[in-house]
């Protein structure tokens, strides 16, 4: 069974999914997995952050779908003509990609990173005010040039003489007519004549009616006009062909640039997607650090409704690498393995947790059983399902995988299953995985006592109102309660005493409700052989685990570079992705954002899309005044004016608001 669909990571991509607006961004959603790579995964969890901080500073991103404009200009690439819905198509992705360069030109004043897009979107505000003047309403406007303004008045003028013609004729012969209005018909303008006038008028047929009884008639007066009409039509369609191929032409000279903005577009829409979805869930910003170790605070199933979801408080890791939850049955289990494999894989994914603190580590693996797997069609009983399932998850286990295991051992004679439940969790003890697994076997409550990295834990259950209360208690090993609840939902004493007879023997019986310990040591090691057994025959399949592609890490001692001297002022450099080369003007500050000088234009720009290209003292002698080459003239003059003498004037700096 699909691990996704298992512990509802499908509906959390579902969700996820329709807070994006364009194709790409949904398709990138739906076909995600967790991050392998230490560095990619910490950046995408800070544009998470950084996403969510801008929507809830400046609100929702002018941001819509661009499936039909990137259309328009892949046939515009191709050399094609644009229809003018697809010419308003690319106008409107233009008016989109301004308005978004204006949203994060707006961001820029809190410092956040994600602003700093806004330079490689390339607005092309004049291709987009040549297509509005030209196209309006889905048609070449009429004002489109001078020429189809003329022609378009011509053709209204002429169409108005055959009209006017044809309704002379008509006043002129009204006992002639079947009806006193012309019509238009296959193109012409027609008089509507009774059969029997049909030689009294002059003209070509052109349609009759359904009895018969009236003719359609073009008058002869009239088509004289008509070839004129026609030459006039031909000479528009002629014009607005050539519009459209000269906007078409402009659109495929700006496709290049226009595929590029769009693509950011696209990886924009995608991380705010992530943003929305962290503010939709009051999601959190997770711990990422390289130790073996889960800690989750006030942590929900991000599926729940927030105000009737239990806080859940669960960590693992350090000296414990499994921990055996035990409880009654609908106390929260199975919910809570949900939870903590589903929070973790949120943020593999680069996404917020559905918690109130988190700290997590990377897994190259999640491996689950859930449910009962039951199959008809491949003759699959409960236990038969499970069975498979964990010899699966025993064969590509691995020191970084978690996994989580529900109702261990369950759909077979108890002491065989607990025996088997014993032998699957000293498999995974063996394995170094992390892993949680839920069961209601005394003896697999007694293993986790006594085993090295192994722990309990319990779902409580409030004995007075006989319903669960979703907590965890770590370190304590639960109870079914099936007894106690018998006994309180009205089971007569001696029905009790024969059940507990019949689970614990007749001592335990006779002292109930003591719980007694019975364990069938032959049955419970026949079970943990026949798991061995499988172990071995799968063993061939942990090729399947070494070739599995593993978790990349960041260097442990990695110093923290100091920005400030990583580019100097005069340092020539290359701008990522546009590949242009520009010099530094002012270093990198705090923020991580240069200022560099361009052959058009300074822009400020992160350090992290700038790459050396030849240093400063290669290019300029030692002292080499830099103000000739970034400080305009006059405030070069009033600079040495003030080294001479005292001076009024002052040297203009651009704002700070522009630089952030």
């Amino acid at each position: 069974m699909h691990l996704e669909k298992q512990i509802e990571f499908d509906k959390v991509k579902e969700m996820w999914c329709n807070l994006a607006v364009t194709q790409q961004a949904k398709d990138t959603i739906r076909g995600i997995s967790f991050y392998l790579d230490e560095g990619v995964l910490r950046k995408q969890l800070k544009d998470t952050t950084n996403s969510k901080e801008l929507l809830q500073k400046l609100g929702m991103p002018p941001l819509q779908s661009l499936d039909e404009s990137k259309e328009g200009l892949k046939l515009a690439a191709k050399g094609g003509c644009l229809t003018p819905y697809q010419l308003e198509r690319v106008e409107k992705a233009l008016v989109m990609i301004r308005r978004v360069k204006d949203y994060l030109q707006r961001g820029k004043l809190f410092g956040n990173p994600l602003a700093y897009y806004e330079e490689n979107l390339r607005a092309r505000d004049d291709l987009r005010e040549e297509i509005a003047r030209q196209i309006r309403g889905g048609a070449v406007d009429d004002g489109a040039t001078r020429e189809l303004g003329q022609i378009r008045s011509q053709i209204m003028r002429c169409e108005e003489k055959m009209k006017q013609k044809a309704e002379q004729i008509m006043r002129a012969n009204p006992e002639k007519m079947a009806d006193s209005y012309c019509t238009l018909r296959n193109g012409r303008i027609c008089i509507p004549v009774k059969k029997e006038y049909k030689l009294k008028i002059a003209g070509s047929v052109i349609d009759r009616s359904a009895t018969g009884h009236t003719l359609f008639i073009e008058p002869s007066a009239v088509a004289s006009y008509y070839e004129e009409l026609q030459l006039l039509q031909i000479q528009e369609e002629n014009e607005v062909y050539r519009i459209l191929y000269v906007l078409s032409e402009l659109v495929a000279g700006a496709a290049g640039e226009l595929a590029d903005t769009i693509a950011l577009i696209e990886k924009l829409d995608f991380i705010f997607s992530k943003g929305k979805l962290s503010i939709d869930l009051d999601g959190t910003e997770p711990l990422l650090h390289m130790e073996r170790r889960i800690v989750l605070q006030d942590a929900r199933h991000p599926l729940m409704e927030q105000k009737a979801n239990v806080p859940l408080q669960f960590e693992i890791g350090a000296q414990v690498r499994g921990v055996v939850i035990t409880g009654p049955n609908t106390g929260g289990k199975t919910v809570a393995l949900k939870t903590v494999m589903l929070n973790c894989m949120m943020a593999q994914c680069g996404l917020h947790v559905t918690c109130k603190r988190a700290e997590v580590c990377m897994f190259d693996s999640y491996l689950c059983d859930i449910g009962d797997g039951q199959n008809l069609a491949q003759n699959l009983s409960t236990f038969s399902a499970h069975i498979k399932q964990v010899l699966a998850v025993l064969s590509e286990v691995g020191p970084d995988s978690l996994v989580i295991l529900d109702e261990l051992g369950s759909g077979t004679d108890p002491a065989e299953g607990m025996g088997i439940a014993v032998a699957i969790l000293e498999q995974l003890q063996k394995s170094g995985a992390l892993f949680l697994v839920t069961t209601h076997y005394p003896e697999v409550k007694e293993y986790a006592q006594r085993a090295d990295h192994v722990i309990n834990a319990r779902m409580t259950f409030d004995r007075e109102s006989l319903q669960p209360t979703y907590q965890m208690v770590i370190g304590e090993a639960g109870e079914s309660c099936a007894f106690y609840i018998a006994e309180r939902l009205g089971m007569s004493r001696k029905m009790l005493k024969a059940a507990v007879a019949a689970a614990y023997g007749e001592p335990a019986a006779a002292k109930y409700p003591l719980w007694a310990e019975t364990v069938n040591r032959e049955k419970c090691r026949s079970g943990e052989k026949a798991v061995d057994d499988a172990c071995g025959r799968n063993r061939d399949s942990q090729t399947a685990y070494k070739s599995r592609p593993r978790i990349t890490t960041l260097p442990k001692q990695r110093k923290r570079m100091d920005l400030s001297r990583k580019y100097q002022r005069g340092d020539s450099v290359m701008v990522y992705p546009d590949r242009k080369i520009g010099i530094v003007c002012q270093p990198v500050n705090e923020k991580g954002v240069l200022r560099v000088q361009l052959p058009d234009r300074k822009i400020w720009i992160n350090q992290k899309r700038v790459k050396l290209h030849v240093a400063a003292d290669a290019l300029y002698p030692e002292n080499y005044d830099f103000s000739t080459v970034f400080e305009t003239v006059k405030n070069r003059k009033i600079r040495h004016d003030m080294e001479r003498k005292y001076t009024e004037e002052v040297i203009v700096h651009e704002p700070m608001s522009e630089k952030f």
